[in-house]
């Protein structure tokens, strides 16, 4: 399942985002929207989740797509504990039994076994991601958007949070639809970088993660951007 914006043109207002615009994402890999903040890299990502409809083009391979979202902030409820805000997006998918089993494990994942009672607000920023995360990943999701989920996080956070997010995807692959402007989140999780610019918006380059051995080229890259 490969999700495509063909030609997609769209408008807000008497702004024109998107212009004959077209871009892929291949299925089970994690394809990144790498550019400026306020380019168009959500509104893309909404296109390609129905979120967002088009003026003209079409959107292809969503017919079977089932989306999970993670947001910058981890959007948690506040009155519910871990454990129960994972619980409360699985209560019309799982039986009681299979629900545990599921929701038990991402916390294992995710390293918060221990801290399942809690309520958002004894967590740490990074704790809260992380549950964030798993419940993005215990949800039975084929397409996950992640819209720049490590913002804010000091960098040893960071580094540990993309480690960990690598380790939950190569466990249950899905499509990934990454957005960042942030150049080392993009080379070490994706697998194909698309540099975008401009208004329209355009991808004035495409950077195969996986066939480039120099890592510090890629870089170089994205910094120039």
């Amino acid at each position: 399942m490969m999700i495509k914006l063909v030609g997609v043109t769209k408008k807000f207002d008497s702004m024109t985002l998107l212009k004959n615009f077209s871009v892929s994402f291949t299925e089970d890999e994690i394809t990144c929207l790498f550019g400026p903040s306020g380019v168009g890299k959500t509104t893309i990502a909404n296109i390609a989740a129905r979120l967002v409809s088009v003026d003209e083009g079409i959107v292809t391979g969503t017919e079977n797509a089932v989306y999970s979202y993670v947001f910058q902030e981890p959007r948690l409820l506040p009155w519910y504990s871990v454990y129960d805000n994972i619980d409360f997006v699985l209560r019309d998918v799982y039986d009681d039994h299979k629900r545990k089993h599921v929701i038990e494990s991402c916390l294992e994942m995710v390293e918060l076994s221990g801290s399942r009672d809690y309520k958002p607000a004894a967590l740490s920023g990074g704790m809260a991601q992380r549950v964030s995360i798993a419940r993005a990943f215990a949800y039975p999701s084929n397409v996950l958007i992640m819209d720049e989920p490590f913002k804010g996080l000091d960098m040893k956070l960071k580094q540990e949070m993309i480690s960990l997010f690598k380790n939950l995807w190569n466990e249950n692959k899905k499509t990934v639809i990454f957005i960042t402007h942030d150049v080392d989140e993009a080379v070490y999780l994706s697998h194909t970088i698309y540099i975008i610019k401009n208004r329209p918006v355009e991808i004035v380059s495409t950077v195969d993660v996986e066939k480039t051995e120099d890592m510090e080229s890629i870089k170089k890259i994205l910094l120039s951007v």
